[in-house]
């Protein structure tokens, strides 16, 4: 039986799963605990992991909405929740672990390969964000606590030889630990701009994100990420 494994909520990542679903019915798929709302049910993912800017006055335009809505492509069961530390056995001594790498979504999940040395972190790290094929700055990483930070100390911890993400060439050698380390840095840098702001007596999260948006952008698209860093930090800092 052939099993799905899933990263993370996102519709890039999980938006595909009852349509396979549909096509082979005895797949089985696997996700993080902490996910498995948002992977079972599109409408919640959507209002919890897409929408939760809205009451604080921002949010994605109808049509980005639309787009997110169709690519979703229905409810699709989640089969086993995972909260890492599990393996995953591909051969008689061939075994992946399962990393759980929250802070992008809170279930967030990697493998790690010890007889390579690699590390499959998917959307777990994300630098200043996501680049075109061009290297054009498309939208900034999405945090939702400081979780983030933990789990690229914790990559950055296990030494990888080898970073395999999603939005990214390959990595390896010392090109991964400086991409955590940037990844780590740019955290950083929004808690600077939301301390800044804070300072200077802004205190609206909407007003708050445009300025990060403004400062260490610019960004394209999805350009309101930036937003759920803001208030990850304006947290940390003592105002929400």
């Amino acid at each position: 039986m052939d099993e799905v494994f899933i990263s993370h909520a996102d519709v890039d990542h999980c938006g595909g799963n009852r349509a396979l679903k549909d096509a082979n019915p005895g797949l089985r798929f696997l996700c993080g605990e902490a996910d498995r709302a948002w992977v079972e049910d599109s409408d919640r993912m959507l209002a919890e992991l897409y929408r939760w800017s809205e009451p604080y006055g921002f949010g994605l335009d109808g049509d980005s909405l639309d787009w997110i809505r169709t690519e979703l492509g229905g409810d699709c069961p989640v089969d086993t929740g995972l909260h890492g530390g599990e393996t995953l056995r591909l051969g008689p001594s061939r075994r992946l672990e399962v990393l759980h790498l929250p802070g992008h979504t809170p279930g967030h999940l990697g493998l790690w390969d010890p007889d390579n040395g690699a590390a499959i972190i998917v959307d777990a790290a994300l630098e200043r964000g996501i680049y075109d094929r061009a290297g054009t700055l498309l939208q900034p990483p999405r945090y939702f606590d400081a979780a983030y930070r933990a789990t690229i100390r914790k990559l950055r911890s296990l030494g990888p030889d080898h970073l395999l993400t999603a939005h990214y060439q390959p990595m390896e050698g010392q090109d991964v630990l400086d991409f955590l380390d940037r990844s780590l840095e740019f955290t950083a840098r929004v808690q600077g701009v939301t301390r800044e702001g804070l300072r200077d007596g802004v205190t609206d999260l909407k007003e708050l994100t445009e300025l990060a948006a403004e400062k260490l952008g610019p960004y394209p698209d999805f350009a309101i990420e930036i937003g759920a860093g803001v208030r990850a930090h304006m947290g940390l800092l003592g105002t929400v």
